[in-house]
C-alpha cells in the first residue's frame, strides 16, 4: 500500500488487488489491517486442525483451504471490486463450489481463525 493510499478512509477489493503481494492485509468494512506473521504455536494448531478437517472431508464434495486465501464477503449484491470486506481465515471450508474462482466468495462457510497469545 502506498503512502497516498494510507491516507484514504475506505478501501475496496479493487484497491486491495493492487497492493503488494509481499504484504498481507485484511479489509473489514473498508478499513485495512496489516497482518503479522503468526507464531510457531499458531502454525502447529492450524496444521493439526487442517489435518483433522482434511481427513473428515475426504470423499465429500466441499473443499478446504489454509491461509493465505482471500475470502470476499459481500454485504449484498455489490460487484467484486466494490466489496469492502476481505479476510484470510486460517482454515476455510467451502461448501458451494460454484462460488470459487481464484479467490472465494463466501456464502456458506466455516472459517477458523486461530488466536494465540504472544507469551514471550
Amino acid at each position: 500500500m502506498t503512502t497516498a493510499e494510507q491516507l484514504k478512509d475506505h478501501f475496496y477489493y479493487a484497491d486491495y488487488c493492487n497492493w503488494s503481494e509481499s504484504e498481507r492485509w485484511e479489509l473489514i468494512e473498508g478499513i485495512a489491517y496489516a497482518m503479522n506473521a503468526p507464531l510457531r504455536i499458531h502454525q502447529e494448531i492450524v496444521g493439526e486442525l487442517g489435518g483433522q478437517i482434511r481427513n473428515y472431508l475426504q470423499g465429500k464434495s466441499c473443499k478446504w483451504y489454509v491461509a493465505p486465501f482471500d475470502v470476499r464477503l459481500p454485504q449484498q449484491d455489490e460487484a467484486d471490486d466494490q466489496i469492502d470486506t476481505v479476510v484470510q481465515p486460517d482454515l476455510l471450508v467451502v461448501f458451494d463450489l460454484s462460488k470459487l474462482d481464484k479467490k472465494a466468495v463466501v456464502v456458506r462457510l466455516i472459517g477458523l481463525f486461530i488466536l494465540a497469545r504472544n507469551r514471550e
